[in-house]
């Protein structure tokens, strides 16, 4: 399969700050891709290194075939964008900002957009500065879609939308990926990625803490329970092929989430003096994105989608 985007070590430094450290992901074409983390996780860092607004550090990435750095015109072109405070003329009516922005387009898009707009419901000769947060929303998705672009960037675009129209909106993301095209979402809504999404990477920290297709996270990780009789007993390790990606203790209790966890792993913990119980149940799509932003994750997981950085790299970190 084809990767609308890759990436490579991708490094960005700032004062005081690493946005980036050695980011690694192939978004595959055709994919709905969904991007999760926290606030300051570096995921709008990511997304206009990708449109071409920001030059790395170090490392390197390409977009639809192109290089951001030196094609950063074309890439825009090509692809559409909604930020999650898009920037509109307010003075202009939704009607007008359709036809102000099919001038950049070809013939289809204004036809396109007032379907679009048509299906949103947004009235064509209210003015944009009148309009409610959700209905600049709408307004913002349809010329973004209007284009009918190669790779569709969105950055928490459902937000402020009714719960109808936010799942028809996903919904026909999907549909844009059946036909080949390629969405890269970012969203802290992770019911509605859940429902959407091909593949999903966690960020924490400027790395990517875990990446996986929706359907492999669901079957190969699972949510550990082990009770103790005596709070302070140890365990050991997992053998392979079990990896636990995160731990907490709570009491007696150990909670894991754990890869490849086997009943062979079960029948080992369950051997160990002082154990009580041990509980397996599938990990949701939530339950992992806490893991990887609230958990103790080990840190030699920590290096899994990390590059070494070099001498000169070492100097400006």
């Amino acid at each position: 399969m084809t990767s609308c985007i890759s990436i490579r070590g991708l490094v960005m430094l700032f004062r005081g700050c690493d946005a980036l450290n050695g980011i690694n992901l192939d978004v595959p074409s055709g994919s709905v891709f969904a991007l999760l983390g926290e606030n300051g996780a570096g995921k709008t860092t990511l997304i206009r290194i990708l449109t071409g607004f920001l030059r790395p550090s170090a490392g390197s990435c390409t977009v639809c075939g192109l290089d951001p750095a030196s094609d950063g015109l074309e890439i825009r072109r090509r692809v559409g964008y909604v930020s999650d405070s898009p920037a509109l003329y307010d003075w202009m009516k939704v009607g007008e900002i359709g036809w102000f922005a099919s001038s950049f387009f070809d013939d289809a898009f204004l036809d396109r957009y007032r379907e679009l707009i048509a299906r949103y419901e947004l009235p064509e000769s209210r003015k944009i500065k009148h309009l409610s947060k959700g209905q600049r929303a709408k307004v913002a998705l349809a010329l973004a879609v209007a284009p009918d672009p190669e790779l569709l960037i969105l950055d928490e675009p459902t937000s402020g939308l009714d719960p109808l129209v936010r799942r028809e909106f996903l919904e026909s993301m999907v549909d844009r990926a059946a036909t080949g095209r390629t969405v890269l979402l970012s969203s802290h809504q992770i019911s509605e990625v859940e429902r959407v999404a091909d593949r999903v990477a966690i960020l924490r920290g400027g790395r990517v803490r875990l990446e996986d297709s929706l359907a492999d996270l669901k079957e190969s990780i699972c949510n550990v329970t082990v009770t103790l009789s005596d709070p302070l007993a140890a365990l050991p390790a997992l053998s392979q092929p079990a990896e636990v990606l995160s731990e907490q203790n709570e009491g007696r209790q150990r909670r894991w989430m754990v890869r490849n966890f086997t009943p062979e792993n079960q029948t080992e913990i369950e051997a160990r003096p002082n154990v009580i119980s041990v509980r397996a149940r599938p990990a949701s799509l939530d339950e992992l994105f806490v893991a990887c932003t609230r958990g103790i994750v080990p840190e030699t997981l920590y290096e899994l989608q990390s590059l070494p950085l070099d001498n000169n790299e070492r100097a400006a970190s």
